[in-house]
């Protein structure tokens, strides 16, 4: 064995030796509880933007025979991930230093190794090593979920994502045993080549290659949170600390996204027949079932994941046509849902903290009047989720709705004209949020309060990033070059 082919692997092996820096940081400070949060968050923060510059010259790599196969739009995809990380790593600090210092290492530790899970899953070109990195992903993660413990509702958040977790898991696992079983072969590109009678004795389409598709899918599904494997969402994004659950609803999203496409396309591409048109039916019930429900929340943290279970339909549309555009529309897609999704977050976890714990929806009457700048932020990226020109948000939509009606057929059609008349419906809920925080009246608003910098560094980078992403036209013609499969 070449374990040379590890210096292939260096965004992932780099990433692991962050991982011990911050462990090794975080043991030696654990007396000293405030100067512990300080050095921990400012190394980790240091360390992922020392990543995100270096993944900006990473190019395609391939070592162990090809179960690892990072492409160009992989590497790409790691950037868009390690930035949201950052973002998350950033808002974090004001509700560490308030409610979680203890665990500020743990915390640190846990996302970073969520992080690594989500490299292994986007570079991998191997089932085996896929399932592997959705794994790393998934354990830290619950870990993440379940952090805040002394609170009812994140120990009951916690148990519901394992358990769905689990299941999930095991249904993708007994998928893949499908595919190898009718294939011989657990590569992407392998098993592609067998369904299309390339390999023998193993060839051709069967019945027992077509049942690990869509159990493998089925368990896809939950990272994704589409239709019907979203029951979990909701009671987890409410539990959940709010960093973790903005964590949660952009970075773990866009990887299942990401490789979801990919292994569809690579490995799946023989039966496109069969997974376009169980796409077009889960897109279209993960739009309209979400959009119904989160018109009825008055709590934001559910209401944003009913936003984020329909948010999965509109990225899926780019998986439909499985073409170079669907990709960058993808990639795009994704990196705007993160500036505005964390904006969201960002700001929920502000008032959060100044409002007694609170997340209810009636918490944001009149927040306009006592203070401004928070409404405005607010509503800038409600109003880019919602897909409002000239927001980022627009460009994004649009881009998926081209990238499906591509497909050119009468199914991908209708299914572009139902998530328009969704993108309405979308409008008139986020809207709702909006009309607290300008039109309805209280005789107790939430007093006036003074963000920490670090909540302040994190909108101003998503402001920026919706304010400029759909207006810098580079930006899709840069992931457009890269997103070739």
């Amino acid at each position: 064995m070449n374990y040379g082919q590890f210096l292939n692997m260096w965004p992932e092996a780099l990433l692991v030796l962050e991982l011990i820096v911050v462990f090794f940081a975080d043991f030696c400070l654990a007396n000293k509880s405030g100067r512990r949060l300080r050095v921990v968050g400012g190394m980790t923060t240091t360390l992922l933007l020392c990543q995100a510059v270096m993944l900006t010259a990473a190019g395609p790599a391939e070592a162990f025979g090809g179960m690892y196969a990072a492409t160009k739009a992989a590497q790409v995809m790691k950037l868009i991930l390690t930035c949201g990380t950052l973002i998350v790593v950033v808002m974090a600090q004001p509700w560490l230093e308030r409610e979680a210092e203890r665990y500020a290492g743990e915390f640190h530790l846990l996302v970073l190794s969520t992080l690594l899970g989500m490299y292994v899953m986007v570079s991998s070109g191997s089932f085996l090593l896929f399932f592997l990195g959705l794994e790393t992903a998934s354990v830290p993660m619950a870990c993440l979920v379940a952090l805040d413990k002394w609170k009812r509702k994140s120990a009951e958040a916690a148990a519901k994502y394992i358990l769905v977790a689990t299941f999930s898991s095991g249904v993708m696992l007994y998928g893949i045993s499908f595919v190898y079983a009718a294939t011989g072969t657990l590569y992407f590109n392998d098993v592609a080549d067998a369904m299309l009678g390339a390999a023998q004795p193993c060839g051709g389409i069967t019945p027992l290659s077509i049942m690990g598709l869509v159990f493998f899918f089925s368990g896809l599904g939950f990272k994704l949170s589409l239709f019907p494997f979203h029951f979990w969402t909701a009671d987890t994004y409410e539990g959940a600390p709010t960093p973790v659950t903005g964590y949660l609803s952009v970075c773990s999203k866009g990887a299942a996204a990401f490789a979801a496409m990919y292994i569809l396309v690579r490995a799946f591409a023989p039966l496109a027949e069969y997974w376009e048109y169980m796409l077009y039916v889960l897109i279209t019930l993960s739009i309209t079932i979400a959009n119904l429900f989160a018109i009825r929340q008055s709590e934001l943290k559910r209401f944003m994941a009913f936003s984020s279970i329909s948010q999965a339909g509109y990225i899926m549309l780019a998986v439909v046509g499985g073409s170079q555009t669907g990709m960058a529309s993808l990639m795009y897609y994704i990196l705007v849902y993160v500036v505005a999704n964390m904006a969201v977050f960002t700001v929920i976890s502000a008032v959060e903290q100044t409002g007694g714990g609170t997340t209810q929806i009636s918490c944001y009457d009149g927040l306009y009047q006592t203070n401004p700048r928070l409404a405005l932020l607010m509503t800038l990226a409600l109003f880019s989720l919602a897909g409002i020109p000239p927001f980022a948000g627009m460009f994004s939509k649009f881009f998926v709705f081209m990238a499906a009606a591509g497909q050119g057929s009468f199914h991908a059609y209708l299914v572009v004209f139902i998530a328009l008349v969704n993108t309405v419906v979308s409008l008139y809920y986020y809207l709702l949020i909006v009309k607290a925080m300008y039109i309805k009246q209280t005789d107790t608003p939430l007093p006036h309060f003074h963000t920490a910098f670090s909540t302040k560094a994190a909108l101003a980078v998503c402001t920026l990033g919706i304010a400029l992403f759909g207006v810098c036209s580079c930006i899709y013609d840069w992931l457009y070059g890269v997103a070739a499969f």
